[in-house]
């Protein structure tokens, strides 16, 4: 029986990490891709602005 305790961890592990990339893949684009990507480009463009302006850096 050491081995089915031995096995158990690595079993688990590997099924949450399935689950993740699972959740993953499925969250990729669909009807919220345009919202993220406006939210990525909103802070993108602050961060750009931000930097434009501190003079003398």
């Amino acid at each position: 029986m050491d081995y089915v305790s031995a096995l158990v961890p690595p079993v688990v592990m590997a099924a949450f990490f399935i689950a993740l990339v699972v959740t993953i893949v499925k969250s990729q684009g669909g009807a919220n891709k345009a919202k993220e990507d406006a939210a990525v480009d909103a802070v993108i463009a602050r961060a750009e602005a931000s930097q434009q302006a501190q003079p003398g850096k």
